[in-house]
């Protein structure tokens, strides 16, 4: 389905590093291909993009991990990393090296999933709620968060392994993710409170920042619709 997130986002994004006085620099952490909505970043002649994975592949400028970015302190403008922190060992790390590369007022666009059946098999490690996505760009200022995807295609996802489950037919089971995505367009009619709670996936654009959100912070900062 469209990614209505990740096309504001990035553009905002853009918009924002075109305003700098330096050529701003866009990093990619997972850039082995191109995100979703990436594509205008790309192509902006005014903006650089270096992208990275742990494979080679036509987009990557270097091969690296997340967890040791081989770039210096304080030296890109914007990282985006979109579907890639469900797939390391210490999610957390991979952020705190993002901060540590950023200039001061960098900006970070990050999608993970929550309510996703496993995939890449056993490279697959970790999923996060809104709030949980929040704290884990905690050292981050929040610009904007929230839903990519809601409970429309969770159901899809769902479906999926469901049938897998009992024809154990890996084909049948996409066949029915296939037959059962449009009812991802009607995740547009759930109020934001409610997919919050059953979202696919999850979103977090920020600024570096010096402060770090403190627990009480990320308690208020709950964006569902179980408020006590």
């Amino acid at each position: 389905p469209r990614n209505h997130a990740a096309e504001r986002c990035t553009e905002l994004m853009r918009t924002a590093l075109q305003g700098r006085k330096q050529r701003p620099l866009v990093l990619v952490v997972g850039g082995g291909t191109v995100g979703q909505s990436a594509e205008p970043l790309y192509a902006d002649p005014v903006i650089d993009v270096l992208g990275f994975d742990v494979y080679a592949s036509a987009h990557t400028s270097c091969i690296a991990d997340g967890p040791q970015i081989p770039l210096a302190a304080g030296c890109v403008d914007a990282v985006l990393v979109q579907a890639v922190l469900e797939h390391v060992l210490e999610p957390a790390r991979v952020v705190a090296e993002i901060h540590r590369v950023l200039r001061a007022d960098g900006l970070v666009y990050a999608e993970t999933p929550f309510l996703q059946a496993v995939h890449e098999g056993p490279w697959d490690f970790t999923r996060f709620t809104e709030s949980g996505h929040r704290w884990l760009f905690r050292a981050f200022e929040r610009l904007d968060s929230g839903v990519v995807s809601g409970p429309g295609l969770v159901t899809s996802w769902t479906l999926d392994h469901l049938v897998r489950g009992w024809t154990r037919s890996r084909l049948l089971g996409q066949v029915a993710r296939l037959a059962s995505v449009w009812l991802a367009a009607f995740d547009r009619f759930v109020p934001e409170a409610l997919a919050t709670d059953a979202a696919s996936c999850v979103y977090f654009y920020g600024r570096r920042s010096e402060h770090t959100l403190t627990p009480h912070e990320i308690i208020a900062h709950y964006r569902g619709a179980q408020r006590p």
